[in-house]
């Protein structure tokens, strides 16, 4: 395993805009995702995106959160629009082989980086 490194986290307001960034490109081949802590420190999927750019999301994020790859770059997003507190958590992402969604990628073959802290006040 060698985890990703995420970036983009930071503090916004309820009802902001935040874009988490990560370096896939010793994964190209693997279904991609994002993974945060909820309230009990629990990590949960919320959304992932094949090799072929199918998409998932968890309803908690789904309208309000996009999961894309630029593949020429090696780079995949996590876009959060209309951010609330409950938000508010450390974001992974992860890469993992073979079913892709917001579950399966818990699985994850890349193991797990540091995290990048995401915080939505009101």
């Amino acid at each position: 395993q060698v985890p990703m490194v995420e970036s983009g986290g930071g503090s916004v307001q309820v009802g902001g805009s935040l874009r988490l960034s990560c370096d896939f490109s010793k994964y190209t081949r693997y279904c991609l995702g994002w993974v945060r802590r909820d309230g009990a420190g629990l990590r949960e999927g919320i959304a992932s995106i094949s090799r072929t750019g199918a998409t998932n999301y968890r309803d908690s994020v789904e309208g309000r959160f996009t999961i894309s790859r630029d593949d020429a770059k090696g780079i995949f997003y996590l876009q959060m629009d209309n951010l609330i507190p409950e938000d508010t958590s450390v974001y992974y992402c992860v890469a993992v082989w073979g079913k892709c969604d917001y579950v399966t990628i818990l699985r994850t073959d890349s193991g797990w980086g540091p995290g990048t802290q995401v915080t939505v006040s009101s």
